[in-house]
């Protein structure tokens, strides 16, 4: 399985009737991921003062962060990804090692990266130490995927029913009990007829892809959707979401 990403991605913040349209155009040139629709449930790291996602939040020219990502409900025989993720100039890279979920019963998430002993896990257990970070938000959501039938690295996602929660010290993922979506302490992001389209290309975005987004007048949004969820959660900061309306 790959273990390294370098790609272009684009977010935009689309109505779910829009997204309903440009999903019945893509299957002329995509198909839809054999899962149909699946849960991405995501372990953000970060320290107490918040400065990963802060940092992040200020757009910088590079920036990097850490999260722990699993698909579907929890399930000690799932695999878990322990993703570095850096955007440096516009492009993404991500870097990732994966385990078996059960192991987190038994151990922490640094004991997994020391056991990995490659060069990937060295770059994740250094910046774990670098930045002193700890499991701090889940953010877990709904997703619906594309892939290119001849541009085989273009993905187009779909995801709604964005929620999150902070992560309590007494329900930690390392050798806790662990999350599952929407929980009582959960909280919705989006409105209901709000969802968040990216595109991933490894090279150009194809120019039919280019022209159908030009057709229905959908332009990009710079924002993160573990940023929107610190915003919602600091009261020092606002939803731009609620201001900004679905096209």
């Amino acid at each position: 399985m790959e273990n390294i990403f370098i790609r272009d991605e684009r977010k935009y913040l689309i109505s779910s009737s829009k997204g309903a349209v440009l999903q019945a155009l893509l299957n002329k040139h995509m198909e839809i991921d054999h899962s149909g629709e699946y849960l991405v449930q995501n372990i953000y790291f970060d320290n107490e003062n918040w400065d990963v996602i802060r940092e992040s939040m200020e757009k910088p020219f590079y920036k990097e962060k850490l999260r722990l990502r699993y698909y579907n409900q929890f399930n000690s025989a799932s695999t878990g990804y322990l993703e570095l993720k850096k955007k440096f100039d516009g492009i993404v890279y991500k870097r990732r090692i994966a385990f078996a979920l059960n192991k987190i019963k038994t151990g922490s998430v640094c004991e997994i990266v020391l056991e990995d002993n490659s060069q990937i896990s060295r770059e994740i257990g250094y910046f774990i130490q670098n930045k002193s970070v700890s499991e701090k938000i889940h953010v877990a959501y709904k997703r619906i995927a594309f892939n290119g039938i001849e541009e085989k690295d273009f993905r187009v996602t779909f995801d709604r029913d964005v929620n999150f929660h902070i992560v309590r010290p007494d329900t930690a993922f390392s050798g806790r009990p662990c999350f599952n979506f929407h929980s009582d302490y959960s909280r919705q992001v989006l409105n209901q007829n709000q969802i968040i389209m990216e595109i991933k290309a490894a090279g150009a975005v194809p120019l039919w892809f280019s022209k159908t987004l030009s057709e229905l007048k959908i332009f990009p949004a710079s924002f993160s959707k573990v940023g929107i969820c610190y915003a919602l959660h600091s009261l020092k900061y606002y939803n731009p979401m609620e201001e900004k309306n679905a096209a």
